[in-house]
């Protein structure tokens, strides 16, 4: 056995590491023992985190299946950064009567759907990157239903293990015919023609199947309720690392495996954009909920994701992934607040809850304000360095209408985007809203990470430089 394979994966046995050492501890302790678990998690977490910054070893392991590279370990890297504020959101919410005695189910159904997305990331292979989008999904539709006691929690779970399972399907069978015209599941080995007929509808069938994952129009009718009714800190997790793995995944794809019928994906990616962000944007103006609102703006932001991965090169590649790290900080501090306010408003998610929050707790509404304003693409802020990177890639070749669109309906989430501020700020607060109140330390650490990475990362050209040098044309 060639131990150097393992060598190549030290991210993966690292999470392993972790995951058996928390379920190991969860099994065994008890008594006071058990308020060590989170701590301990929080700790190691952070450790495997640091210990993908460091020299690791790249190349192909057995035989192809599983491929790493500086830039997919900087995207394991980037899921870890999401991963690891979410796990440190999850404080006051771990430690209510309900929950307690399920910290240890959390953890490691967590790591577990990491060690698929990792997978899912350094798939060389279709069927790689099957067992690691499942490795994935199964898990996070316990995480979806965890509040089971919840009529809206147990619904999210059903609705996403039922959406998983129809989108595998789909992919399964758009796997089925690209492996009957070509003989291999490899990427490497995927060489597309212009006749290749049954090669480009498996190719549809496997792009439907991740559109399910990103939550592109048509493809995403069970994000709003899913988000609704799973925990905050759940929906945090799934609209920013799920949503991150499967772009990149999707991303890794095409270049690799679909790089010789970009006339094809091309023209599919160019109307599943502007679908997608023009109706995310329309429907969120509707909602009332600021989690179904929140919910539908992830949707649309999966469309600018897609400007990048429609460029095709170098530059859409980097401008993919450096809007996706923006997108962590600027998410994780829109819930990271909602968390907050719903743990102190006895659950209330509805928009009207945050009439006048700045009145009793003004730093969560300076908070909430400057991650609306990056996801919006206000400058200075880092959301704006994102999507003028992503618009540009998309002009490099040529896009020119698709930009145009986009940067108009920008202008349309601006407007519902100050809802929220204006909610905040202007309105009155409505009888039994959120009197002032505090945050725990571990929550105040993520506020603080979110915030630094809203107002630092758009500055610091040395982050784009360093995915610039890790990113590849076609």
């Amino acid at each position: 056995m060639d131990f150097n394979n393992f060598l190549i994966m030290g991210q993966e046995i690292g999470l392993i590491a972790v995951f058996l050492i928390l379920f190991t501890f969860d099994l065994i302790a008890s008594g006071k023992a058990r308020h060590w678990l989170y701590p301990l998690a929080c700790l190691l977490f952070a450790a495997q985190t640091a210990f993908g910054f460091f020299p690791l070893p790249v190349g192909e392991a057995f035989g192809g299946l599983f491929v790493s590279s500086g830039l997919t370990v900087l995207m394991k890297n980037i899921l870890n950064i999401a991963t690891f504020i979410v796990f440190l959101q999850t404080y006051s919410w771990l430690h209510s009567k309900r929950i307690e005695h399920r910290r240890g189910e959390f953890f490691t159904i967590t790591l577990v759907t990491l060690l698929g997305m990792y997978i899912m990331v350094s798939a060389g292979n279709f069927m790689m990157l099957y067992i690691g989008m499942e490795t994935a999904s199964l898990p996070l539709a316990c995480l979806a239903a965890f509040n089971k006691y919840k009529e809206k929690s147990a619904e999210a779970g059903v609705k996403y293990i039922l959406i998983s399972a129809f989108s595998s399907g789909v992919l399964l069978f758009g796997l089925s015919f690209i492996y009957g015209s070509f003989g291999s599941l490899y990427f490497s080995d995927i060489t597309f023609t212009g006749t290749d007929t049954l090669a480009i509808l498996g190719f549809v069938f496997f792009f439907s199947g991740l559109g399910f994952k990103l939550s592109l129009v048509p493809f995403h009718l069970w994000v709003a309720d899913v988000y609704e009714g799973a925990p905050t800190n759940v929906t945090a997790y799934l609209s920013v690392v799920s949503k991150g793995a499967a772009a990149f995944a999707l991303m890794f794809a095409l270049f690799k495996a679909f790089g010789t019928i970009e006339v094809v994906w091309e023209s599919i990616l160019w109307w599943l954009s502007l679908i997608t962000i023009t109706l995310g944007n329309l429907f969120a103006l509707r909602q009332t909920d600021i989690k179904r609102f929140f919910a539908f703006s992830s949707i649309s932001q999966a469309g600018y994701i897609l400007l990048g991965i429609i460029a095709g090169n170098a530059q859409g590649m980097t401008a993919t992934v450096y809007y996706v790290l923006i997108y962590v900080f600027s998410n994780l501090a829109v819930f990271g607040v909602i968390s907050a306010v719903e743990n102190a408003s006895d659950g209330k998610t509805s928009i009207a809850a945050f009439n006048g929050l700045y009145k009793t707790n003004p730093i969560l509404s300076c908070i909430m304000m400057l991650a609306v304003f990056s996801l919006g693409g206000i400058p200075p802020f880092a959301g704006f360095f994102s999507k003028f990177f992503i618009f540009m890639a998309a002009a490099s070749e040529g896009q020119y209408l698709l930009v145009f669109i986009a940067l108009l309906n920008t202008v349309i989430s601006l407007y519902y985007y100050l809802l929220i501020v204006k909610a905040m700020f202007i309105k009155e607060r409505e009888s039994g809203a959120v009197e002032r109140f505090s945050i725990d330390n571990y929550s105040k650490a993520g506020m603080i990470i979110c915030t630094l990475g809203i107002l630092i990362i758009g500055i610091l050209s040395c982050i784009y430089q360093n995915i610039v040098g890790l990113s590849f044309g076609i």
